[in-house]
């Protein structure tokens, strides 16, 4: 077991009023386990009893210890961590020291090696008891210290703050990484703040809360002090209530405490400031100089042994600024021997990051007020530069006269890292490093203010990938972040000075331009923007090219606030999405308004999903020739409470934008085999049902397995289900991929035909490839048939290549007898459109498949006199 047994002989007991032994402080109770122990059970151990620690003990031989210090080493993602035997996580040997230490020794001894607790031994080397830093506090008599002393004074640095969603194990890694016991929990606007601490993590490891993220494990609502109470007050309030942790809060010009968290304040924090009053005596043993060389030796004995033992350099000059010596610290800090700085000035310190009129104010204070006090970069003798708070007092005679200088400093190098880190985490990207939205807002916020004051444009520009997803999906998400670390290279490159370039989120870009001269030039940087981005990537030996689409906004025109103008070129951005892809669209008020209405057609498509506002309607396929029923059409309807009727022309490209066409898709197949089972169940004989299938559902490689899946289920023989593709369908995704999708569906029996035929850009030998067996002739072409010749040549060819093909053709949009007897004379017998029949809901359409099933023709809408056209 490691001892301290005796700390350093030549350093003598601190007589700072009473300096007890550690062992009259302590008490037994230590809390001991076997090494087998598990981690559950000894974190149960622990919660019980309400200690920090526990001892590792086996055959009265003391092995190690593990403290609640140590939870924040552990990995909480890991399998069976619980069941870990405490002897795989403890800490040994155990430091520790002798009865008879002195609790100012210890004191020091503790701050050196940074522990929050020791092990007291008593004179025959067992364990007696633990010193905590609240012993320290307790009993080395500076209750006069705490009551002049402030809380705002023991606060070195910004709280850690946890977003609520985060889970236990990123907590814990983030509490690793910044290297503190206790964090601040956001839960979001108007909740108020809990705090996350070590306690905490030893009641989960015990089981007694069941928690995933901190939301759950952090309930505990932070207590707040302000910034200006008394240290001795703040003590009480921990000890009264049994507290680790208080929050402290600023206050305002009039003393007031107000919300603003600028600290946690905790045992470690007072110590810490106790320590540095050992320092702090100094100067008021050097003021008091000549007075002790008169009245006794033992007070320039005790202003020595400070200087010595004090864990912050300490630097002794003359008037004029000469070293006349220098305390070992200051070597372990700087690396120069006293020998190397007695006779020099602290000059040869300087790191060259301050210029002259830094250091002339410097002294101007100095030499006025008698101190000064701030920060400093230094450099060390090994070439390295620190960062040091520096504190400068004169040291006056009994006449009042500055003889010399008394510099104190502490490297502050790890806290200002720190700090820094913090800052970047909140402000800045961690993949791409650049802006976040928080400081953009902040950016934005200032740059309204200046255009508004110089009374000049500003502008935004939001920028989103196009089809990033595909590259997520098809290269994975490392290829993905290489892809927005590059773009976000490129877009720091195209920006003029002063222009600031932020990553909202995702595959989302803004650029804000603080001045725009002009319309014009802001339309060039878009431009510029666009084709710098769609310049070649080398992502893992692919080449991608990435577009992208630009919504910009204008200050004053567009809004005068962030959050508008935010909004407003998102909603541009979607509308040069909705144009194309890679371009850019200004923004426009009448955009809004499209925007509203389509936030709320959105909300009353995602309740239509799940209540039964969509409904099937059906309209027949007719042979004029033979007056045959021989199919019909399942075309999908909305009556929505709200809104009434809504088209399809409407909502269908809106689900398809929102990601919902897929749903829809599989509800049309899946009411379609429904509907069909009743009329089997009925003893009807429904002819085969056309369902169109949505090209997102093509890219779908399950899409035939759940097709089928619903034909088994509902017993639908298969070919009663057609599925129309439209020819837009076939020239998204991969050929390969479609041609075996649709040879399942071949081979499973179900038909399947192009929809549309003619306005999209399919190639013809890519269609003769594929197992199709019907063409539809769009209606566009059959519109003005007879008279328009150009049409009627057309429709003649798409006849003739189905024939060609072995196809058959289906005619849409058919209204007239003169249209029906042209198409039937050059050769397509079927057709579909309202001088036929007009779609019609499931109560019509069983009246028609009853008459049938009767032998009788149906009676159709719109009595149409059926033909009779001869070969």
């Amino acid at each position: 077991m490691k001892q301290l047994t005796s700390l350093d002989p030549e350093i003598a007991p601190l007589q700072l009023g009473d300096d007890p032994k550690v062992g009259i402080l302590v008490s037994g109770g230590l809390l001991t386990c076997s090494p087998d122990l598990s981690l559950k059970d000894v974190a149960k151990r622990m919660n019980r009893a309400k200690v920090s620690c526990i001892l590792v003990v086996k055959d009265d031989q003391l092995l190690g210890i593990w403290t609640e210090g140590d939870t924040r080493k552990l990995d909480f993602s890991k399998e069976n961590l619980l069941a870990t035997p405490i002897h795989n996580l403890m800490s040994s040997p155990v430091v520790s020291v002798n009865y008879d230490a002195r609790l100012s020794e210890t004191a020091i001894f503790m701050k050196e090696r940074r522990l929050r607790r020791l092990l007291v031994l008593n004179p025959q080397g067992e364990p007696l008891g633990m010193l905590t830093q609240s012993d320290l506090v307790r009993y080395q008599g500076v209750e006069n210290y705490l009551l002049m002393r402030n809380v705002g004074s023991s606060i070195s640095r910004l709280p850690l703050r946890l977003y609520a969603s985060l889970t236990i194990t990123e907590a814990v890694m983030r509490l690793r990484e910044a290297g503190v016991e206790a964090a601040i929990v956001e839960h979001g606007h108007n909740k108020p703040i809990s705090i996350i601490t070590e306690r905490d993590l030893i009641s989960l490891l015990a089981e007694e809360v069941n928690a995933l993220t901190l939301q759950e494990l952090a309930t505990h609502t932070l207590f707040c002090v302000p910034k200006d109470m008394s240290l001795m007050h703040a003590v009480d309030l921990l000890r009264e209530k049994g507290f680790r942790h208080l929050g402290v809060v600023e206050c305002d010009a009039d003393g007031n405490p107000t919300e603003e968290l600028c600290g946690l304040l905790s045992f470690t924090d007072i110590l810490s400031s106790i320590e540095y009053e050992y320092v702090n005596q100094l100067r008021g043993a050097l003021e008091a100089r000549d007075l002790a060389l008169k009245t006794s030796t033992e007070h320039l004995i005790l202003a020595q042994k400070v200087i010595e033992a004090s864990l912050d350099g300490i630097i002794i000059t003359n008037n004029k600024g000469i070293i006349q010596t220098v305390n070992p610290s200051f070597t372990t800090l700087t690396g120069y021997s006293a020998d190397e700085v007695i006779g020099q000035t602290p000059a040869m310190l300087s790191s060259g990051r301050h210029d002259k009129e830094f250091y002339q104010s410097m002294w101007k204070s100095m030499l006025v007020q008698g101190y000064w006090q701030g920060e400093v970069w230094n450099r060390r003798k090994n070439g390295e530069v620190y960062a040091e708070w520096l504190t400068i007092t004169g040291i006056r005679n009994s006449q009042g006269v500055i003889r010399q200088f008394a510099a104190i400093f502490s490297d502050i190098t790890d806290r200002k890292l720190k700090e820094e880190q913090i800052h970047s985490m909140a402000y800045y990207d961690e993949l791409t490093g650049l802006a976040n939205r928080r400081l953009l807002l902040d950016r934005l916020k200032q740059a309204l203010a200046n255009a508004h004051y110089h009374k000049h444009k500003m502008g935004v520009l939001f920028l989103d990938l196009d089809l990033f997803k595909r590259i997520n999906d098809s290269l994975g998400h490392q290829a993905g972040d290489e892809v927005l670390q590059k773009i976000a290279r490129r877009l720091e490159s195209s920006v003029r000075e002063g222009d600031s370039v932020a990553r909202l989120g995702g595959d989302e870009f803004l650029v804000l331009v603080p001045e725009v001269e002009s319309l014009p030039l802001l339309e060039a940087l878009a431009a510029r923007l666009i084709s710098v981005l769609t310049k070649p990537l080398v992502i893992q030996q692919n080449h991608l090219v990435i577009s992208t689409s630009i919504g910009i906004s204008v200050f004053p025109d567009d809004g005068e606030t962030p959050e508008v103008l935010l909004k407003h070129a998102d909603t541009a951005m979607y509308r040069a999405k909705e144009t194309g892809r890679n371009s850019y669209c200004f923004y426009n008020s009448q955009m809004g308004e499209r925007s509203y209405a389509d936030l709320a057609l959105e909300h009353r498509l995602r309740i239509a999903l799940n209540d039964h506002s969509l409904y099937l309607v059906y309209q027949p396929k007719i042979d004029v020739g033979n007056h045959q029923w021989v199919g019909m059409e399942a075309l999908l309807r909305w009556d929505d409470a709200v809104l009434g009727s809504v088209s399809p022309a409407e909502f269908i490209p809106l689900a398809e934008k929102l990601g919902l066409i897929e749903e829809l898709g599989d509800k049309v197949v899946e009411q379609t085999c429904k509907q069909l089972q009743a009329w089997l169940a009925a003893g009807l004989q429904p002819p085969t049902i056309s369902v169109n299938v949505s090209a997102r559902q093509l890219l779908d490689t399950s899409f035939a397995k759940r097709v089928f899946k619903l034909l088994a289920i509902h017993q639908i023989p298969a070919n009663l289900i057609e599925l129309e593709l439209t020819e837009s369908c076939l020239i998204i995704g991969d050929e390969n991929d479609q041609y075996q999708l649709l040879k399942q569906f071949e081979a499973g029996g179900i038909k399947l035909s192009i929809d549309d035929f003619g306005t999209g850009y399919s190639s013809l030998s890519y269609l003769r490839k594929l197992p199709l067996s019907t063409i539809k002739i769009d209606a566009s072409f059959v519109a003005e048939l007879p008279r328009n010749n150009e049409d009627v040549q057309l429709v003649k060819a798409i006849i003739g290549m189905a024939s060609a093909l072995g196809m058959d053709v289906v005619a849409e949009g058919v209204e007239t007898s003169a249209q029906a007897t042209l198409l039937y004379g050059l050769g397509c017998s079927v057709c579909q459109g309202y001088w036929l029949a007009r779609p019609a809901k499931v109560e019509q359409v069983t009246r028609w498949l009853a008459a049938t099933t009767e032998g009788k023709w149906p009676h159709f809408p719109n009595e149409w006199q059926p033909l009779i056209f001869r070969h």
